[in-house]
Order: structure tokens, then C-alpha cells, then sequence
């Protein structure tokens, strides 16, 4: 299927993978020897609820001027996906992110800078364990490396427990103070997750993320274990809200990597879904991101970001910055 968007050539393709169908849609084409963006989507979202709105933002657009985007929707989480037949086997965590070398394969991708959130996350960083030649850089959004079972857990922080799958959702995306305070865009959200994802398909996804292993990252410690701990190997950047459900998880797989190649970006005024809530902020960050992986020093391209005459403070903590990273955490940024 083909179509056309403002921002480019958009094509959607089914990829056959080792565990099944992958719905996948590129925007651009691979630009010379620089990495594609590649993003995974969390638990009850797909890639456009998840990501359009960072992706449409005037300075992400710009960034993705300079490199192709691949939106992987995990299995029967795309728009209109047919359900799945009966006895259908969901693919486990660790079966996703083996899905992901076929999708370049077939795209003839060579490596990739991922972009996950929640679920998506967890699928990317296995991917990156699995495949490190394969992933130059992470950025991890409200990234959950231990195995416990998100639903229990959810369920707790609710007034009364629920079964209502919608609910429970919400509550994994939301903080308390979210849920009640900022109705119109957990309306949105509810309705989207209620309405436009085929619930037999989402419980299937959901059944996966609760069951997912632990990821067994460990911090590397120079001259004792840095040659054989399995940990990332390529710079990451974890992203949280302040108010975010996720912000103990995201900071327990802050402590498990390697400081010269991690940062932790936590956003003040900021709950769940940060590339949703703050997409401005999320952007600068991701500029930086791959500016110190040594892509986009067009002078143009800064000059263009640095000259709006609009003046934004981003509010972050930042544990063991990465490269030009470090300006964020005590600059106001002069957007």
C-alpha cells in the first residue's frame, strides 16, 4: 500500500518474519551510510498514536529531513488488524524483537537508531542485546528492564481492583494525578485503546508484556567484568517523566548500564508519555542524541533550531551525560 503524507513518500509493507507478519511502514529512504530511525510503539498504541505527534513536530521534522523512519506496529496492533485465529500463539518479548533483523533485512537496512516506549522499549533493547552490530543508539522511553507483572502492579493503583483491561492500561501510560487532572487527553487516549485496537489482538500483546523475562543487563565494571557482562553496548538515552508510573523502573535500568554510554533524561512538569506531553522538549533531546553520535552538524540545521526567537527552559536530570547531552541539564535552551 502506498501513500503520500506532507513529510515524504510513505510506504506500508507486511514483512514475513520467523514468528510471523510484521506491519511496518517507512517514511523516506535510506540516506547514504546513516542509520534509519526505528520505532516500537507500547501497549495499547500503535505507532501512529504513539509517535505521530513527536514525528509531527516542526523539529523532529526537520531531523527526519536527514535520516529514513521505519514504524514497526507490534503483531495485529495496526489499524484495522484482522483478528487473530483461534489458538493463535502471541510471540513471546524475546520472539518480537527476532522479528526486527527480517524487517531490515527486507527494507535493506543496515543499522538503526531505535526509539521505544513501555513494551517497545523492552523489545528494542533485546533486539540491541541480541543484535548489537545492528543498533548504533537507543532512546528508551519509560523502559521496564525487570520481569514482574505490569498488571498486578497496575491494577494496585487503581481505586478498587479491575479486570477492565482499558483501565489497567491507562494506568500503566498515566499517573494518578494524570487520570483525574488532564481529562482531555486521557479521554482521547481511553477511547483510542477501547475503540481503535482490536481488544482480542491488544490482550494477546498485553499477555506477552506481563510474561516478558528479565532483561539480565548488568553495569559494567572496569578490569573486573566489562568483556563478558551482558549489557547495551551502544549510547542510550532513558527518557521518564517526573510524574511517570514508570520513573523507579526507568531509573533501575539507568543503574544497570554503562555510565560512559547512558543518559537519563527525566522531565519536570511530565507524567506518562513524554513524546506525547512534551514533544518539543523530547526533540532537543533527541537532536543532541545523535548530534553526539556525530550526525547532524549541518550548520543550517542549528541555526534554523537556535533562531526561533523562542526561549524554553528544558527541565531534566541527567545522570552521566553523553556528549553534548550535558548542555541540557543546567542551559536554558534558546529554541
Amino acid at each position: 500500500h502506498i501513500g503520500v503524507i506532507d513529510c515524504g513518500l510513505l510506504l506500508e509493507h507486511d514483512i514475513e518474519t520467523p514468528h510471523g507478519v510484521l506491519h511496518v511502514t517507512m517514511r523516506g529512504v535510506p540516506k547514504g551510510n546513516r542509520p534509519v530511525i526505528l520505532t516500537y510503539h507500547d501497549i495499547g498504541l500503535n505507532h501512529k498514536s504513539c509517535f505521530n505527534t513527536l514525528f509531527n513536530y516542526e523539529d523532529m521534522q526537520e531531523i527526519t529531513q536527514h535520516f529514513a523512519v521505519v514504524h514497526v506496529d507490534a503483531p495485529g496492533q495496526q489499524e484495522a488488524a484482522p483478528p487473530f485465529p483461534s489458538g493463535y500463539r502471541y510471540p513471546t518479548m524475546d520472539e518480537l524483537a527476532e522479528m526486527l533483523p527480517s524487517v531490515l533485512t527486507q527494507l535493506r537496512v543496515n543499522t538503526v537508531i531505535g526509539i521505544g516506549v513501555g513494551a517497545g522499549a523492552y523489545v528494542l533493547t533485546r533486539f540491541a542485546l541480541n543484535h548489537p552490530s545492528l543498533v548504533e543508539g537507543l532512546v528508551l522511553i519509560d523502559v521496564d528492564p525487570c520481569a514482574e507483572g505490569w498488571i498486578d502492579w497496575a491494577a494496585s493503583k487503581l481505586t478498587g481492583w479491575t479486570s477492565n483491561l482499558v483501565d489497567i492500561i491507562m494506568a500503566h501510560h498515566f499517573s494518578t494525578d494524570e487520570l483525574t487532572d488532564n481529562q482531555e487527553l486521557i479521554q482521547t487516549y481511553r477511547l483510542h485503546i477501547a475503540q481503535d485496537i482490536n481488544q482480542d489482538n491488544l490482550a494477546l500483546f498485553c499477555g506477552s508484556y506481563q510474561y516478558r523475562q528479565d532483561l539480565g543487563i548488568e553495569r559494567p565494571i572496569v578490569g573486573l567484568n566489562e568483556h563478558t557482562v551482558n549489557t547495551l553496548t551502544c549510547p542510550a538515552l532513558l527518557v521518564v517523566g517526573d510524574t511517570s508510573p514508570a520513573v523507579e523502573a526507568v531509573v533501575e535500568c539507568n543503574s544497570r548500564l554503562n555510565p560512559t554510554k547512558t543518559t537519563l533524561l527525566k522531565m519536570a512538569d511530565c507524567g506518562g508519555l513524554p513524546q506525547v506531553v512534551q514533544p518539543g522538549k523530547l526533540a532537543e533531546a533527541f537532536k543532541y542524541f545523535v548530534q553526539g553520535m556525530g550526525y547532524m552538524h549541518e550548520r543550517a540545521f542549528f541555526t534554523r533550531l537556535l533562531t526561533k526567537g523562542q526561549t524554553e527552559a528544558l527541565h531534566v536530570v541527567i545522570a552521566y551525560p553523553l556528549c553534548s547531552l550535558q548542555c541540557l541539564s543546567t542551559t536554558t535552551l534558546n529554541r
